[in-house]
């Protein structure tokens, strides 16, 4: 269950019914995700170089999107969040780039399996329709299977404080709030993925060599139905998103393009914090 002290009568990012009226009308949420990956020649200039991929918005933390075809069990609706989330699989690059690049500089493999990361990212989402790109710059943190273990790690620590500092308690959910449970959001996104989706958690390595055909447990096209199955669940995460500057600019048209800048300034005595605004050229 949840342990951590949430932010309570703090009102929603003021770019973010916006945002989410741009991602209901895509067909497919998509847009480019980007995160620093340790350079691995001794030439660089740099100690990371930039890394992005493409991937599939799946709503804001804490307030799972409706799914009809979802039968995992449901969190009560006590939270609400302006934290961005996708799902990814562990072992894809992205994750271990989360963690090299965060404050601990967790680069062991071993290291990276349960709940942590932080590092710095950017996301960036084109709405051709109606000529605004939205460009989130912050962190990103790695929700494992380990969110709710019988022992905290220190990066399910990371995760409940970082996050959970992020999450605010919406009106009437103050009674609920020892129902909400990590694990439970967890397996709700899984859910919330078609059984094809699920079952690419059980593709051979990603990025590994093709040397012949995989085991029997890891193939390509399966189907998982099974919303705990061992496999699918030890590779799958959920990655989410915390900004701390949000650019909107808008170039539908010429004479009036603009781009709104919203900042995040917290609050070091409530830790409620406030969105500012600036209103720029674009």
């Amino acid at each position: 269950m949840s342990t951590t002290t949430h932010t309570r009568s703090s009102p929603a990012a003021p770019w973010r019914s916006t945002f989410e009226s741009h991602m209901a009308s895509l067909p497919s949420p998509e847009f480019v995700f980007a995160s620093l990956h340790p350079s691995s020649s001794a030439n660089s200039p740099t100690d990371y170089v930039p890394r992005l991929r493409y991937c599939i918005y799946r709503g804001m933390w804490s307030q799972l999107p409706e799914n009809k075809h979802n039968d995992a069990p449901k969190n009560p609706r006590v939270y609400d969040s302006d934290l961005p989330t996708f799902t990814t699989d562990v072992r894809m690059q992205k994750v271990g780039e989360l963690f090299a690049s965060s404050a601990g500089k967790a680069g062991k493999d071993e290291q990276i399996q349960g709940s942590g990361g932080g590092g710095p990212c950017e996301a960036v989402f084109w709405i051709s329709e109606k000529g605004m790109q939205w460009r989130m710059k912050g962190t990103a943190f790695i929700i494992a299977p380990d969110i709710e273990g019988q022992e905290e790690s220190s990066g399910v620590r990371t995760v409940k404080s970082e996050v959970g500092a992020r999450m605010r308690v919406v009106e009437g959910g103050e009674d609920q709030e020892g129902e909400w449970s990590w694990a439970t959001e967890l397996t709700g996104h899984f859910g919330n993925c078609s059984p094809g989706m699920r079952g690419s958690w059980k593709n051979p390595p990603p990025g590994t060599p093709v040397k012949g055909e995989p085991d029997k447990d890891h193939q390509l096209a399966q189907k998982v139905t099974d919303l705990h199955d061992p496999i699918a669940r030890s590779n799958f995460r959920v990655v989410v998103i915390r900004p701390d500057e949000v650019e909107q600019t808008d170039i539908s048209d010429p004479a009036t393009a603009r781009r709104h800048r919203f900042t995040f300034v917290p609050d070091a005595q409530d830790g409620k914090g406030e969105w500012k605004e600036e209103e720029l050229w674009p």
